[in-house]
């Protein structure tokens, strides 16, 4: 009986058994047909909401998502180990923390989609076309395409489909802030980053602050390296991109020497700060740009800065115990070409001391001397010579280191064989007040005796005539003197010619008073229009004034600026056909704005001895320009050339090397 009762347990066991498998799901192969119903495909498992589990998107406005997402990826993991996963993590490296964390958050909306309901949620297509709007340079800077998964007509949707805002949890951050900020007595200020920058970090700040203040600034470029780096300009006026009648223009330029490299950064937060007070009713500014044209070039010579700027960071590496000490005074002075970028442009004051005892010669719009564009003139020089000629700048400064003085020309000794001999322009008192301006206005460069222990003898109350700190022919603030009507100096900004990066605050701090003022000097001495009978203004008019052998010239429309000190002067217009007008004036000690002085001059016909225009015999005229166009098909070719020895991929490449999967192409220009 015992072994009957265990026979029959195993008989129901097995049954039980069979009845489980046969019962369950199988997987059916294409043989299988033959079981007919009794083989089923497994249902599949419908997708549902899971919590967000990805580092670099746990701060979205809602917790749970779904996958496959909107780009396809169907696991958590499979996101993860993507290229648009790995950009996110890097963004704010690459763009130095602008447009983050907005371009994160845009980026997690595609990646970790909002799930309600089981329910895939888009993001829409209205904030993503804004932070594209106000984020585009940024990518543009460091020369990357935008990502294809931000299209904003691809993977977004409008309000009518049922779109959120993915940075509506930023946005009630930053409202949070904002309420916090307005319940302080304190009043609104301006907020830069006293850092240095990358070549494309400086171009997409200077385009990121254009695009802030649209109506008061613009950018664009006057040329290129010999890298092929942009040389931008950032310029502010209340009507940007336009010369307008009387209006003032001048301009700074800083980083000539690529490894003296704090005028560059103070032009930086100098755009920064101009833009952002004006917005936020700093009348002073406003008077400024309301009434001035002001360009800003903060990098002459990119290529030289790249050079220094990664030596500096081989010496700070801690990992690098062979690095050698930075050697500020050569690395990077020149450009890539190991051009002195201060020694290149056209050599005129040696022109000047050669006949400046004809009777009728003049120290001004000296033209170029044919053999100077035989030599190797380098493409920043070439690019800035043209820039100043196609504008009517008045007043300049260009910013170096080395020292703590600003310098005025003549940079040329009027005797070849000494070094350090004062060598004044018939302009020496326009420029000792132009340079006190800064020197007076700057925290402690008016107090300075030498004491950076450089060579050459040191000036004094901070300013110095150049030839007699050192002589040097070919410098650019004579060429802008005895080429154009533009009045420069150089401003030395400190002993350390690439200063550590916590000092950069202390250096604006120094320099932010002297930078303003010296703009506003610009509204010093006279300005007026030169008109014929007729009321039409006449370009390239003479303004002289008596004793000083140094004649500016009217601009398009007839206007004029003539930079003067207080005191009477006798004034003279002319012009080839016209008969000459004289006036008499009183410029006040104290007068902060330039005084009005028009002409209007008779036609009348020119005597022989009155078509002589000053000009040097056998010299050309100051019209000509590269007149054997030697530098255009040089600089094509060798750019050409340059472009395709350099096919290497953008620095940012590195962080997308060794990515899983496929390199992400979509992020390459072009």
């Amino acid at each position: 009986m015992e072994f009957i009762r265990r026979k029959m347990k195993t008989i129901v066991f097995l049954n039980a058994l069979a009845t489980v498998v046969w019962c369950a799901p199988s997987l059916c192969d294409p043989e299988d047909e033959f079981l007919g119903s009794f083989c089923k495909e497994p249902e599949p498992e419908q997708p549902k909401c899971m919590d967000i589990m990805m580092n670099y998107c746990d701060d979205m406005s809602y917790t749970h998502t779904m996958f496959p997402n909107i780009l396809g990826h169907r696991t958590r993991e499979e996101a993860e180990l993507g290229p648009e996963y790995l950009l996110l993590s890097v963004v704010h490296n690459l763009l130095n923390g602008e447009c983050t964390p907005d371009i994160r958050m845009l980026g997690c909306s595609v990646l970790v989609p909002r799930c309600e309901k089981e329910k895939v949620l888009k993001p829409c297509r209205s904030t993503c076309e804004a932070v594209r709007k106000n984020c585009h340079h940024a990518f543009e800077g460091i020369e990357m395409a935008w990502p294809y998964f931000l299209d904003c007509d691809r993977f977004f949707v409008s309000d009518q489909e049922g779109c959120y805002d993915p940075l509506e949890g930023l946005r009630a951050i930053q409202k949070e802030a904002q309420a916090s900020i307005g319940n302080t007595s304190e009043k609104p200020h301006t907020v830069i980053q006293f850092s240095y920058h990358s070549n494309a970090q400086m171009n997409s700040i200077l385009k990121k602050t254009a695009a802030r203040c649209p109506e008061i600034a613009t950018t664009y470029s006057i040329g290129r390296s010999g890298e092929g780096k942009d040389l931008l300009v950032i310029e502010f006026s209340n009507n940007p991109g336009v010369h307008e009648l009387l209006e003032p223009e001048m301009k700074y330029i800083g980083n000539m020497h690529g490894n003296e490299v704090l005028g560059r950064q103070l032009l930086i937060y100098l755009a920064q700060y101009l833009c952002s007070e004006y917005l936020l009713g700093n009348q002073r500014v406003q008077t400024l740009i309301n009434t001035t044209r002001i360009h800003i070039l903060p990098s002459m010579n990119p290529d030289g800065y790249e050079l220094a700027a990664a030596e500096v960071q081989d010496t700070i590496d801690p990992e690098n115990e062979e690095a050698q000490n930075y050697n500020s005074w050569t690395l990077g002075r020149g450009n890539a070409q190991n051009i002195d970028l201060n020694r290149n442009f056209p050599d005129l004051t040696a022109i000047v001391y050669s006949r400046r005892r004809h009777r009728r010669f003049r120290s001004d719009h000296i033209p170029i001397p044919d053999a100077y564009w035989f030599g190797k003139v380098a493409p920043e020089a070439y690019a800035v010579m043209k820039w100043i000629r196609s504008i009517p700048f008045v007043l300049s400064a260009n910013f170096h280191g080395g020292e703590l003085l600003v310098s005025y020309p003549y940079d040329l000794s009027k005797h070849p064989l000494e070094q350090t001999m004062f060598s004044p322009t018939p302009d020496e008192q326009v420029f000792k007040q132009i340079a006190r301006t800064y020197a007076d206005a700057h925290a402690t460069m008016s107090e300075n005796s030498g004491r950076c222990d450089s060579f050459g003898s040191i000036g004094q109350d901070g300013i110095i005539n150049g030839a007699k700190w050192y002589s040097f022919a070919g410098g650019m603030q004579d060429f802008n003197y005895l080429h154009t009507n533009c009045f420069e100096v150089t401003v030395e900004l400190g002993c350390d010619k690439f200063p550590a990066e916590g000092e950069l605050y202390t250096g604006w701090k120094d320099n932010k008073e002297a930078l303003l003022t010296f703009m506003e000097s610009v509204h010093r001495g006279i300005k007026g229009i030169v008109k014929d009978e007729d009321g039409n203004g006449i370009k390239g008019a003479r303004i002289s004034v008596r004793g000083i052998r140094h004649d500016i010239t009217t601009a398009e429309n007839g206007d004029y600026w003539r930079l003067l000190t207080a005191g009477i002067h006798i004034l003279t217009a002319s012009a080839p056909g016209y008969t000459r007008a004289m006036k008499k004036i009183h410029l006040p000690a104290r007068m902060q704005k330039a005084g009005r002085v028009d002409f209007v001059l008779q036609k009348a016909v020119m005597e022989p001895d009155m078509e002589e225009d000053y000009r040097i015999p056998s010299m050309g005229t100051y019209e000509h320009f590269d007149p054997y166009n030697q530098f255009e098909r040089y600089t094509i070719s060798e750019q050409n050339q340059n472009r395709e020895e350099r096919q290497e991929k953008p620095w940012w490449w590195s962080y997308f090397n060794h990515a899983h999967g496929s390199a992400p192409t979509w992020l390459l220009r072009n």
